[in-house]
């Protein structure tokens, strides 16, 4: 049964701008660990596709928020919930701490896919009660 649906699109020349403005502390409040380690990777090889990372995974995050209807406020935050890869490419979504409690003590499971072209990142995610 569905829980929640949420969609977003953002402009990635907006992130591009905040990370001319603010460097890498807005990557680090936005991303995991593990995101910030290829976001540097990423980055360092062609800055562009850092940039685009970074919008994938805003995007993915705020669509989650949306699906899980808490928007951005606890247990949801921006660094409990990474945007992971499967070794076939899939997106993940992978939750720590508080927000994976919260997540499993619901009886939830997420779906998430992104995509970026251009200018835009665009995220939907399908949150089921299981």
């Amino acid at each position: 049964m569905i829980f929640g649906i949420g969609t977003d699109i953002c402009d990635i020349r907006r992130i591009r701008a905040s990370l001319e403005r603010h460097g890498d502390r807005f990557a680090e409040k936005i991303l995991s660990d593990a995101e910030l380690a290829t976001w540097r990777a990423r980055g360092a090889r062609w800055p562009e596709r850092g940039v685009r990372y970074l919008a994938t995974r805003f995007s993915a995050k705020e669509a989650f928020s949306k699906a899980i209807g808490l928007g951005m406020r606890m247990p949801m935050t921006w660094r409990l919930c990474e945007i992971g890869n499967l070794k076939s490419g899939q997106p993940v979504i992978v939750l720590h701490d508080g927000l994976k409690a919260w997540f499993e003590a619901q009886g939830l499971s997420a779906q998430v896919t992104v995509t970026d072209e251009s200018e835009y990142a665009a995220s939907f995610v399908v949150v089921e009660k299981n």
